[in-house]
Formats: C-alpha cells, sequence, structure tokens
C-alpha cells in the first residue's frame, strides 16, 4: 500500500497529473458533484425537453401523472397476480432480487411505450435501462434530457455508453466488434483515449447528471476509481466488451474496487458484465470471493441471456435455461436480468 500511494502522489507522475488537468476543466470535486446534482433535478430536465421537444415535453407530463397517481402494479400486487393465493405461502429472498434491464432503450418513445404496455398488462417496470446510441446525436434531438427525466420519474438507474470506446475508430486494428465482443479481451482504448473518455464522462455528469455510463478498458476502470477516490460520485457499469471471463479476472478488477474504495467501503462498480463464454459454475467461484471482500451488496452481476442477431454473438443464443439461483448469492442473469444489490425486483 505505501509503494502504490508514492507513486500515485509522486508530483511528476504524468499519468495522474493528466487525469487532475482533465478534472479540473470542470472544477473541484465538491463543484463538480454540485453541477450534477443541479443538472439531473426533474424540474431542469423538463424544462430542456419543454424548449427542444415539446412532444416528449407532454409524454413526460403523462408519465409523471401516471406514476403519481399509483397506475403501475406493485411488486406485491404482481406476486399475488402470478401466484395467486398461494402468494402468502411463499416466502421471498429479496436480498437475491433480480433486476429487469432493458438493453439496449435507444430512444424516448420506446420508454413510453413500455409504460404504456405495462399499465395495460399490469406487468413490472424495467429497474434497470441501457443505452448504446451515440450521445451527441441524442444531446442535438432532445432525446437525451428526455430519457434521464423518464428514468427520473420511474424511478429506475440508467446506464449510459459513452462516444469515446474502442470501436469508435481508436482500435484501427478491430475489424468489427463481432470478431471479439463477450468472447476474447477488450475492444481497446489507446494512447489519450482514456483522457478522452474522462473528459466525456465529466461532461455529461455535470450538464445531464449522468452518473452510471459503461465501462470497458482496464485503464479506464481505473479512472473510474481514482475520480471516486478523489471524491466525484460516479458510478458505472463493466461492460461484456470488457471480456471478463475466468474468475482471476475478475478478482483483479474486484481487487482494484477495494483497493480504491472509500473510507465507507463504497466503490463507483456497481455493475458487472460478464464474458458471454462464461457459465454459472464460474460466477458461484467469484461470488465466494466478491462476499469476502465485502462487495457483495455493491457490485452487482450482470450476465447475458438472450442477445441480439447483429454483431454481438453467434445465434442462436438462449441461455434462458440458466437463469437460476443455485447457491446463496448466485444469479446468472441479463436480458438484460441482474443480480446482487438491486434496484428493483
Amino acid at each position: 500500500m505505501d509503494v502504490i500511494n508514492q507513486v500515485l502522489i509522486k508530483p511528476d507522475l504524468r499519468a495522474v497529473n493528466d487525469l487532475l488537468n482533465v478534472v479540473a476543466k470542470y472544477g473541484t470535486p465538491e463543484e463538480i458533484n454540485e453541477k450534477a446534482q443541479q443538472a439531473v433535478e426533474l424540474s431542469k430536465l423538463l424544462r430542456r425537453v419543454e424548449q427542444t421537444r415539446p412532444d416528449y415535453f407532454t409524454d413526460l407530463l403523462w408519465l409523471k401523472d401516471q406514476a403519481k397517481a399509483g397506475a403501475f402494479i406493485s411488486i406485491a400486487d404482481y406476486r399475488r397476480q402470478v401466484l395467486g393465493e398461494n402468494v402468502d405461502r411463499q416466502t421471498f429472498t429479496d436480498e437475491l432480487a433480480v433486476t429487469l434491464e432493458i438493453s439496449a432503450c435507444q430512444y424516448f418513445p420506446w420508454v413510453i411505450a413500455i409504460a404504456k404496455r405495462a399499465i395495460a398488462q399490469r406487468s413490472l417496470m424495467p429497474g434497470r435501462f441501457i443505452q448504446v446510441r451515440k450521445m451527441k446525436e441524442q444531446e442535438m434531438d432532445g432525446d437525451l434530457p428526455a430519457i434521464a427525466a423518464a428514468i427520473e420519474i420511474i424511478g429506475a438507474s440508467f446506464v449510459v455508453t459513452l462516444d469515446t470506446k474502442g470501436t469508435d475508430g481508436s482500435n484501427l486494428h478491430l475489424g468489427g466488434p463481432e470478431t471479439i465482443t463477450g468472447y476474447f479481451r477488450g475492444v481497446g482504448q489507446p494512447n489519450e483515449h482514456a483522457l478522452q473518455w474522462l473528459d466525456e464522462y465529466l461532461y455529461y455528469y455535470t450538464h445531464y447528471g449522468i452518473r452510471q455510463v459503461l465501462n470497458l478498458n482496464p485503464g479506464t476502470v481505473l479512472l473510474g476509481y481514482l475520480l471516486y477516490r478523489l471524491g466525484i460520485d460516479v458510478e458505472f457499469k463493466i461492460s461484456v466488451f470488457m471480456g471478463n471471463d475466468n474468475p482471476y479476472s475478475a478478482l483483479w478488477t474486484l481487487l482494484g474496487a477495494q483497493l480504491f474504495a472509500r473510507e465507507d467501503g463504497s466503490t463507483p462498480l456497481v455493475g458487472f458484465n460478464w464474458s458471454n463464454s462464461v457459465d454459472n459454475e464460474m460466477i458461484e467461484i467469484t461470488a465466494q470471493f466478491r462476499k469476502e471482500l465485502g462487495l457483495e451488496n455493491l457490485v452487482r452481476f450482470e450476465h447475458h441471456i438472450t442477445e441480439t442477431w447483429k454483431s454481438i454473438v453467434r445465434q442462436p443464443y438462449n441461455r434462458r435455461k440458466r437463469l437460476a439461483i443455485r447457491r446463496r448469492g448466485t444469479v446468472c442473469s441479463h436480458s438484460s436480468v441482474t443480480s446482487g444489490n438491486s434496484d428493483s425486483s
């Protein structure tokens, strides 16, 4: 620990100084967090949407009214709807609850469509949304603040994919994500791209209050740890693109989370998406040291159950039979369904 600290606080260490220079563009950690808290206020998001997309603004007012009126089914009522009178004889292990994650929700109207369907069919709303659309594009057309506002209204969590990623052309040797996604090691963010990712992250954090992003490179994972240790309240989810496919790669990542945790034990790593090649036993093995490191209730394990036909994996890809709790602390998940410390059942 002493050696690591001596390196990180060395005044002429270029890697750390470059990080601090990017952070300084947005202010002190306290100022950065304050900007993010103001940006994510629902009233401010709604005002932005009203100015850019009045049609979306109307939809958001409808969604807000539905949530306020209790139009969405509760967990208790949903359980009774599925199980009938048997629900009173059931014991539910809420600490192992799974979260339905929609991956990916690319456009704001999709959120409204999901909400209308959930109300009509008395089905559960997703507790988590992932977006993989170009950030600048959705910022320009007003989709980004609309989705951020919708997520605030329904109380879900939201993860975006930044434009600075290994599939953005920065890795000249990558023929396409289909060549490696979910099977081999990460896509790569060479040279200065890690700092560009950091800069982009802080921009959307301070301008829209976007807290959670996908993270897919060991370098940007470390940058996320260091940001959090500096006092900036960011969070990230490790993407399938990082290619964690065995307990030892997972141990390395979780050791880093523990090493750079704050004094209260918290970490910015809130989601951990596995390589598509892993099996349930590997996740169980990893769950053991996740618990020993004190991260079981902090880091959610996520795993693809189904995948789209395009680019990602060979088809058919359907692992619904693996969606089973075999031992305490392990759930194979994600079509997306996630396990661990859940946002919602």
